[in-house]
This record gives C-alpha cells, sequence and structure tokens, in this order.
C-alpha cells in the first residue's frame, strides 16, 4: 500500500475513534440517528455503537489490523443498516 494511502487510513481511523469516543462525551447527539435503528433502549445503543466504532477507527489506524477492521467496518454497516430496514 502506498504511504499516502496507509496515512490517509490512520487519519480516516483516527477520526472514526474520536467519533467513537464522542459517543460518551455528548450522546444526545447521535439519539436522533441511533433512533431510526433501535427505538427501544436508544441510549444503551448509542453507547454501544460508540465503542463499535471506536474499536473499529483503531483498528484501522493500525496497519497491522487495517483488514481485520475493514471486516469489521463491513459488519458493523451491515448491523445498522439492517436494523434500519427492519425497523422500517
Amino acid at each position: 500500500m502506498p504511504k499516502e494511502n496507509s496515512r490517509a487510513a490512520t487519519v480516516a481511523g483516527l477520526v472514526l475513534a474520536a467519533a467513537g469516543l464522542s459517543h460518551y462525551v455528548a450522546p444526545q447527539i447521535y439519539e436522533g440517528v441511533t433512533k431510526a435503528a433501535f427505538p427501544d433502549n436508544t441510549r444503551l445503543h448509542v453507547y454501544v455503537d460508540g465503542g463499535i466504532e471506536t474499536a473499529v477507527g483503531l483498528g484501522l489506524a493500525a496497519r497491522k489490523t487495517r483488514k481485520f477492521a475493514v471486516l469489521g467496518l463491513l459488519g458493523y454497516l451491515l448491523y445498522l443498516g439492517g436494523n434500519v430496514v427492519r425497523q422500517r
């Protein structure tokens, strides 16, 4: 992987991890979006989503775990998308 792509992946991972941590600092920001996928126990799911985003982001930031983290990110997106579709 070229150095520029590696640096971009590291920065993207750190940004995602920071966004995940922000779920704990200001969960009310995410409740409106999360409610579409999880109308029950929304605040709990805000925290769960924050944990997943933090873990996946840190995985993307580290070169050794990046491929595994990409799989985790795809799974996370399917998990969220599936719940949004199921709630409609």
